[in-house]
């Protein structure tokens, strides 16, 4: 069996450095590895980048290609109209609100499953909890809002028909502004907390044992030890985590809201991108306005690089990890 051990080399010996094209073919199987994702990342994110210039023209949804190649420039006409509409204001304390809502109790329950599963010593009953935690992120919110729907309705649902048996009135929850947002919050929260906690388990089983064993030999107990060994060791993965969650609260979460909301809660429900998919899309209220949807695309995306660098500079001026 040939060593795999590399080969001395004299002192100070000039070692010839490859070529990139050298490279490339030494590591051509990595680089077949990755290409599928590399393919996936530019026919669908990059090239389509090419359309930013739709939100800077009058584009007709009957002739896209010759208005994106001959049509006149109208500048940041529909970036002034959405700034200036009177749903603006509205729709941005929406999507802040239900994200920030989110974002407040998802967060900590994931870290929180995952130091109570950490703490669990029963095998069986361990990896059990843990799929039951994880199945909810493996259905189709379609199938998620199906449930909430059969299960809050006022004719057949169950906990209407509980507060009918109680004497009360049913209530129409998804119709209600009292509790939409209870009900977008409380299923997210629901389907989320099992698959996000998986990266904290993953940074608990990379701490040192031996600073469980240091602790222990000063008597520290169960709740010590996670509080000064645990918890400390999850914080650079917490950090990261949370800089990608400011930097998508923007993403108030389309499909979950448009698949639940209806007429009745769109002053608590609406959001960038619901208000984008009725009035730019479907063009409720009028004619079809890609250049509209373009462009308030376009300022969602500003808006969230600008959140994504204040919270990666606030951690690096913190001492903590960052993305760059």
């Amino acid at each position: 069996m040939k060593s795999l051990a590399l080969p001395n080399r004299a002192k100070g010996q000039y070692i010839q450095p490859r070529s990139i094209w050298r490279s490339m073919y030494v590591y051509r199987h990595y680089y077949w590895l990755i290409a599928p994702g590399v393919l996936y990342f530019f026919i669908f994110h990059y090239i389509p980048m090419l359309g930013i210039v739709i939100a800077f023209k009058d584009v007709s949804p009957f002739a896209v290609v010759n208005d994106v190649l001959h049509g006149s420039w109208v500048g940041f006409r529909y970036f002034d109209q959405f700034t200036h509409s009177i749903y603006f204001w509205s729709i941005m304390k929406n999507t802040l609100l239900i994200s920030i809502y989110k974002l407040l109790w998802s967060f900590p329950a994931s870290i929180m499953l995952a130091l109570m599963l950490n703490e669990v010593r029963n095998g069986l009953f361990k990896r059990l909890f843990q799929t039951l935690s994880y199945l909810p992120h493996f259905l189709s919110m379609v199938v998620v809002a199906g449930i909430l729907v059969n299960l809050l309705s006022t004719e057949v649902g169950l906990v209407n028909g509980i507060i009918k048996q109680l004497g009360f009135e049913p209530i129409y929850f998804l119709g209600d502004q009292n509790y939409f947002r209870s009900i977008l919050v409380s299923s997210h929260v629901w389907q989320s907390i099992g698959w996000g906690s998986i990266l904290y388990l993953a940074a608990i089983a990379g701490i040192d044992p031996q600073l469980y064993e240091a602790v222990e030999m000063d008597g520290a107990g169960r709740w010590r030890k996670m509080w000064h060994v645990t918890l400390p060791g999850m914080i650079p993965i917490i950090v990261l985590l949370l800089i990608f969650s400011i930097g998508g609260l923007m993403n108030a979460g389309f499909e979950q809201i448009v698949l639940l909301y209806s007429p009745p809660v769109y002053r608590v429900s609406d959001v960038v991108d619901t208000y984008v998919y009725r009035v730019g899309i479907s063009g409720e209220g009028g004619m079809i306005n890609y250049s509209f949807a373009t462009a308030i695309g376009i300022f969602k995306n500003i808006i969230s690089l600008m959140l994504i660098l204040a919270a990666n500079y606030t951690a690096k001026k913190m001492n903590q990890e960052t993305l760059f």
